[in-house]
């Protein structure tokens, strides 16, 4: 995650101490570390969520989804970043914080993922077409390729989960995952009209 130039990933506006420390990784070459922070706070009372969104804002964090944000490590973040934490767990929530080296490694290893799981649904619909071929339109066979694409959907939402800085292959998982789906229901269709047969 390194921007350029003066402007803070968080609202646009000019802050000296986050844009002094984004642009020294981009112009020496070296890859910017990232914390990410991401807490759960009680429902009430509103003031603490909305005092660890005012920090984090003027931190300039990058908010990935709610409750989950990135903070570049090190100063001058660093006391702000603490206070974010204790503000946190003083309110009775539970922060979780990660460190995040190397965007481009992580983006490069959820990529790989994304792409074992574009392999699987290649996979899962060819064992479709294949069990349509074969005639082998059974419930028992339906139920077996229910399971298979449970497990998809499960896999889809872990790597979704780990996937951050949203790798290049996240759109076309999603699109394939809906393409699985739509199989599944032609599928089950076949399955039904052959036990209506007589």
């Amino acid at each position: 995650m390194a921007w350029h130039g003066q402007l803070c990933p968080a609202g646009g506006r000019r802050r000296q101490a986050c844009c002094g420390a984004l642009a020294v990784g981009p112009r020496s070459g070296e890859p910017v570390p990232w914390r990410v922070i991401t807490y759960r706070l009680p429902p009430e009372p509103s003031r603490h969520r909305v005092a660890v969104w005012r920090e984090l804002r003027r931190l300039g964090a990058v908010a990935l989804q709610q409750g989950t944000w990135a903070v570049p490590d090190g100063e001058p973040f660093e006391a702000g970043f603490a206070q974010v934490v204790e503000q946190i767990t003083a309110a009775g929530g539970h922060p979780v914080v990660l460190a995040v080296a190397n965007e481009q490694a992580s983006a490069a290893q959820r990529e790989a993922e994304w792409g074992e799981f574009l392999s699987d649904c290649g996979k899962y619909e060819t064992e479709l077409a294949g069990e349509v071929a074969k005639g082998k339109l059974t419930l028992a066979e339906l139920d077996e390729e229910e399971q298979s694409l449970d497990r998809l959907r499960r896999w889809y939402r872990t790597i979704r989960a780990r996937d951050l800085f949203g790798a290049p292959s996240a759109a076309a998982a999603e699109r394939r995952l809906k393409e699985c789906s739509e199989a599944l229901e032609d599928f089950a269709e076949r399955v039904y009209e052959a036990r209506e047969r007589p």
